[in-house]
């Protein structure tokens, strides 16, 4: 009888170091691709080589430990395809990276981030709008993050959502520096955050390696954070801005050149050409700019173990790797180098090799010194999120809110058409009022009866806020058409299942559209109808648009209600964006229907949900199953 092994996570847990305990988070004894063959690295006997070694995270959104706040239990997501659940947090990524330092004790090993530290969960919204941080309240991903003891990180674009004075403070309350080379000065079109850092290894024999460090972030924020950076920071390029500082870094003798971009790997722009700069462009990165060794991909919530691309001028292999999101994995990315001398006897160091893998969280405990750090404020959040707001009438879900008009996005776009019908003046005042929304979780949902802060936060996860402008019936008509490219393009009435016609794939994205770009629009005072005929080609599938039970002509005028980030042009959403604003007070969404439940005690679904709008092919409705 064989004796049982220890689980994968107590092989981490119970102290155990080195490539069994590694083994058991996916670590594989790496072997690297070179410039003309593959290079192997024997740490005991290292000869003329280093190995600098890159551990990564991103998209950590506020996660610190293994916790769902929304369904208040552990995270899980497990399902059919994944029989085991992965877990979540830099606590339990911290215990990784610390298990790969003892593992490569005495080579030089580098920790970054890719941006997307401080929004995303309820943990992270506390610490910015309930208890704002400052000189006395250090915000929890700051305590997490230094005594990870990163080296850098790059700046993310939901860093911007809570306005500059929060990330501003964020960033003295960090030990490492937060890097954007691209986020510039309207003035000086100089960064206004350091660009990059240089670290220095001593290697043995006297011999130093100089590693340089490119911070990056996304131009989209330009849009999505219109309001907290119009004036005050421009956002160019990562392309045109490592162009500008790659050679600045190897003039100052770097050997080599790191960069973490918050944007991701496969070339393409939610926005459309809203903006000359792409959102999604690392490969473009590689491509086009010399002497970049190694590209710490963030921002597209993937998972990249290991990809080269051609530089086109070098002809070198840029290694790209991404870890996921939320601290379910981390990357390890080697760079190995080789001494030579020039002709003058000064030492050089030549890139001969370079791999990367990604080590799974879900093999490991939280470290506990990361853990104890922030447990108290985790705790005080858990308090503040399962606070009773008020009770419901009957029981609520998103489920299927992609494909069907469902009670509780009729409360979001009852809420938003009611705040903004109530702050109108002028003629404004007198005209429809419309609101949009989309599912932003399909997880989300109201029990029959006690509704709990963490029931709407669940439901609108994003700290959007909301303003009011007046548009056409054209307009209108536009902009259920753009949302309608959410729909592949199928016919008959079915069944078919939500995933053969839902997140369609387009020229803006190449992955699937995602469901926050699937935006309803409803009526507040009368019903706005509609049928969204799925079996038409793209551009011409809204049917039957009515307002109180009349076509909506072109030149009919309405105020809609909606949030920041599609009047900034988020989502590349037609005619919102241009269109006068007639109510703007700086409004959260979020805490508007916390208010509301608040106030009004009871949500009736009676009192607001109608079955506005429906799929069909043709004239017949189409049944969706699931």
């Amino acid at each position: 009888m064989s004796e049982a092994l220890p689980s994968r996570r107590a092989v981490v847990a119970g102290g155990l170091t080195g490539g069994a305990a590694l083994a058991a988070a996916g670590f594989t004894t790496p072997s690297y691709a070179g410039p003309s063959s593959h290079t192997e690295f024997d740490p005991r006997r290292p000869g003329n080589q280093v190995r600098l070694t890159v551990l990564g995270t991103t998209d950590l959104h506020g996660n610190v430990f293994n916790w769902d706040y929304y369904k208040n239990q552990e995270f899980d997501d497990h399902n059919a395809n994944r029989p085991v659940s992965d877990a979540i947090g830099l606590a339990r990524a911290a215990t990784l990276i610390k298990a790969m330092r003892r593992e490569r004790r005495g080579e030089p090993i580098l920790t970054l981030d890719a941006g997307d530290t401080i929004q995303g969960t309820p943990l992270a919204y506390y610490y910015a709008k309930i208890d704002p941080i400052d000189k006395d309240t250090v915000h929890p991903m700051a305590r997490a993050m230094n005594l990870v003891r990163y080296d850098a990180a790059a700046l993310g674009n939901h860093e911007f959502n809570y306005g500059l004075r929060t990330l501003r403070t964020f960033e003295r309350q960090l030990d490492f520096p937060l890097l954007g080379a691209n986020a510039v000065d309207p003035a000086t079109k100089r960064p206004a955050f350091k660009p990059y850092v240089i670290k220095t290894f001593n290697v043995g024999r006297g011999r130093r390696l100089r590693v340089g460090v490119l911070g990056l972030t996304n131009p989209g924020i330009a849009i999505w954070d219109k309001a907290n950076v119009e004036g005050r920071m421009e956002f160019p390029g990562l392309v045109e801005q490592a162009k500008k500082f790659v050679p600045e870094m190897k003039k100052k003798g770097c050997d080599l050149v790191v960069v973490a971009a918050h944007s991701g790997a496969t070339t393409s722009s939610s926005y459309g050409d809203a903006l000359p700069y792409p959102e999604n462009a690392s490969s473009l990165l590689a491509q086009k700019v010399p002497h970049i060794d190694a590209i710490l991909v963030g921002h597209a919530h993937l998972e990249i173990p290991q990809q080269f691309v051609r530089n086109a001028w070098t002809g070198q292999q840029v290694l790209l790797c991404e870890p996921a999101y939320w601290g379910m994995r981390v990357a390890l990315m080697d760079l190995v180098v080789r001494e030579s001398y020039t002709r003058s006897g000064k030492l050089k160091w030549v890139l001969v090799g370079a791999g990367s893998q990604v080590l799974n969280s879900n093999t490991v405990d939280p470290d506990p010194a990361v853990a104890a750090a922030v447990q108290a404020q985790h705790d005080t959040v858990v308090s503040y999120v399962n606070s009773p707001v008020g009770t419901s009438t009957a029981a609520m879900s998103a489920a299927r809110a992609v494909v069907e008009d469902v009670p509780i996005i009729d409360f979001v776009n009852h809420v938003q058409a009611d705040a903004v019908k109530a702050g109108l003046s002028g003629s404004a005042a007198s005209l429809p009022v419309l609101s949009i929304a989309a599912p932003f979780n399909r997880q989300a949902s109201f029990p029959s009866g006690q509704v709990t802060v963490r029931d709407v936060a669940g439901l609108y996860i994003y700290d959007n806020t909301l303003l009011g402008v007046q548009v056409s019936g054209a307009d209108v008509r536009a902009y259920l058409e753009w949302s309608a490219r959410y729909f592949k393009q199928v016919t008959g009435p079915g069944p078919f299942t939500m995933a053969q016609v839902t997140n369609a794939v387009t020229a803006t994205a190449p992955n699937g559209t995602p469901d926050y770009n699937f935006d309803s629009v409803a009526g507040l005072d009368a019903p706005l109808t509609y049928d969204i005929d799925i079996a038409a080609d793209p551009g011409s599938r809204i049917k039957r648009l009515a307002y109180d039970g009349a076509p909506v002509a072109d030149g009919d005028q309405f105020v809609m209600a909606v949030n920041n980030y599609r009047q900034s042009g988020g989502g590349g959403f037609p005619a919102v964006s241009t269109a006068p604003v007639v109510y703007n007070r700086q409004n959260e969404i979020r805490q508007l229907l916390i208010d509301w439940v608040t106030a009004h005690g009871t949500i009736d679904p009676a009192t607001f949900a109608s079955v506005d709008w429906r799929l069909v092919s043709g004239d017949d409705p189409v049944t969706i199953m699931g």
